[in-house]
């Protein structure tokens, strides 16, 4: 009975999980669109033509071409290369919001699926509150309430989440605590925690990752929303939804100034939930190869 540790009803599916999702083909167009956007935002300041906050009053809403290849915004600064710089701003709300949310949902969760009692009864009454509110409601409320910035957004956004992420633990460990492996291992006499981190929680991972992947599709979009209410990143640092903001006024005049920040936002969220619909297909464990 040692060696069946939770870790080994996963790891050996890993290479073969592998190797079907390099072959799928959505798997495939979106976690090469995802990576676009990573390696965009990290050069940044290689790929970026123009200073993005630097003012041109004599290319005021200029129309694209050879100087300017997305055109110019109200003030004369560059399109492309604030919709450059804005990919930062977007893909850190979503990775840091999401990884917030696994800080704190997935303990949450695993406590509650593992221990039951009243503290899974407290807990999934809270949740289902917060479930009740839609998320983008409910992240604008908190975003409001700690204050107009990058940082409060994606604190804002990471909480907002985090009820997903608390049920599906707390749904992967009760699966798992019905498992033989896990009865082996607390008839043993090893600890809860060592029970729990050891034989449980790896065998959580696979339904999370997928989860986490299209949960920074949604990120970024209430990131851009925020934004664009005012609530996220501040201008005049560059961020796809407080472009769009300000480009509302001005989309007859020149519409490229939404056009490029919007179809961003739209090949990002594409990208990664293209990826997380390939993951959920790779990592399902009634696939058989």
């Amino acid at each position: 009975m040692t060696g069946i540790p939770a870790a080994a009803a996963v790891s050996p599916r890993a290479p073969g999980a592998l190797a079907r999702l390099l072959r799928h083909p959505g798997a495939a167009i979106g976690g090469g669109i995802a990576l676009f956007f990573v390696l965009i935002a990290i050069l940044a300041p290689v790929l970026a033509p123009y200073d993005p906050m630097a003012v041109d009053w004599m290319a005021l809403r200029s129309p694209p071409s050879a100087a300017h290849w997305f055109g110019t915004d109200e003030i004369g600064r560059d399109v492309l290369s604030r919709t450059i710089w804005g990919s930062r701003a977007s893909l850190l709300a979503g990775l840091a919001s999401i990884a917030l949310a696994l800080a704190v949902g997935v303990p949450l969760g695993l406590a509650a699926g593992y221990f039951g009692g009243w503290f899974d009864a407290l807990a999934m009454r809270v949740v289902d509150g917060m479930l009740a509110i839609p998320l983008l409601v409910l992240a604008i409320a908190m975003a409001a309430t700690l204050g107009p910035s990058l940082g409060n957004a994606m604190i804002a956004i990471g909480l907002s989440v985090c009820p997903v992420f608390v049920r599906l633990a707390r749904a992967q460990t009760l699966a798992a605590m019905a498992e033989e492996y896990v009865e082996a291992a607390r008839a043993m006499g090893y600890s809860h925690l060592r029970v729990a981190l050891r034989h449980v929680l790896p065998n959580t991972v696979p339904a999370l990752l997928v989860q986490a992947t299209l949960g920074i599709a949604t990120a970024i979009i209430t990131e851009s929303s925020l934004s664009f209410l005012g609530l996220g990143q501040q201008p005049p640092a560059p961020s796809w939804g407080s472009s769009l903001n300000t480009a509302k006024n001005f989309i007859v005049q020149a519409p490229w100034m939404s056009l490029w920040p919007g179809l961003a936002i739209c090949l990002a969220v594409f990208g990664f939930n293209l990826l997380g619909d390939g993951l959920r297909d790779t990592l399902d464990p009634r696939d058989k190869d």
